[in-house]
């Protein structure tokens, strides 16, 4: 099984310390960092998540670092602050027209809409292979009508829905995921096991790398998005970024 992975990455990073009293300066809590763990994010999590699974992949996303620290509080587990550092200098891509699509049995779009990828690429590389999956944070409509499937989450869906309810070609391609009540596909809930949930960093990149997987091997909606439930469960009882296995 050989994969193409396409989108914008970043290196996720968890710091993880003590924050048990309030700056005498300022109405804030002090932190002390006592661990750090440090993966890869976005498109790169799809493509660790994919090689975990057991695919050849191949990856073509930003040079430039895109950098998400995460200050957790590690008793609580509980996010203090996000900063996000190195958006401003992704340069879009350059080489599509040199990739050989053929080559693999599938594309994942992995789109964070930071400028890597715009609506024309995805379109370009929809029309040159036959299944390409796509996870974006664009706005949907119909330069997706070419995109096998399309992965996004209940807010994602919430923003866009006006834009394709009406379009009859969208109810077979799109999948959303519900957080904690598992996803939804042609009106019919998935849903996944309770479990006691520590991050849900990266649950939705392991998730579409369960479904690609299953799917490329099995071609079979339901039993591929089972497997990418189970995938994103497992990821969500770890803290940090995780792969599957």
């Amino acid at each position: 099984m050989r994969v193409l992975v396409v989108g914008d990455s970043c290196k996720d990073v968890h710091v993880y310390g003590e924050c048990d009293r309030m700056c005498p300066d300022a109405p804030v809590p002090v932190f002390i960092p006592r661990t750090t763990k440090a993966n890869r994010g976005m498109a790169g999590n799809v493509y660790e998540n994919l090689v975990s699974l057991g695919a050849e992949c191949i990856i073509v996303t930003n040079q430039n670092e895109i950098t998400k620290t995460r200050y957790v509080e590690e008793k609580t587990n509980h996010m203090l602050v996000r900063i996000d550092s190195g958006e401003e200098k992704i340069e879009k891509i350059n080489n599509l027209h040199l990739l050989d699509f053929d080559d693999y049995d599938a594309v994942v779009v992995s789109d964070y809409n930071k400028g890597f990828l715009s609506e024309k690429d995805i379109q370009y590389i929809a029309k040159r292979h036959d299944l390409v999956f796509l996870d974006t944070k664009k706005l949907l409509g119909n330069w997706v009508k070419d995109i096998k499937f399309i992965k996004i989450n209940e807010i994602e869906y919430n923003r866009t829905k006006h834009l394709i309810e009406n379009k009859k070609w969208v109810k077979e391609k799109l999948i959303i995921t519900i957080g904690s009540k598992g996803c939804l596909y042609q009106d019919k809930i998935f849903l996944v096991d309770k479990v006691e949930i520590k991050d849900l960093s990266g649950a939705g990149d392991s998730f579409l790398a369960g479904f690609v997987f299953s799917f490329i091997q099995n071609k079979n909606i339901h039993d591929s998005i089972v497997f990418a439930n189970e995938c994103a469960t497992k990821v969500v009882q770890q803290k940090g970024v995780n792969t599957v296995q």
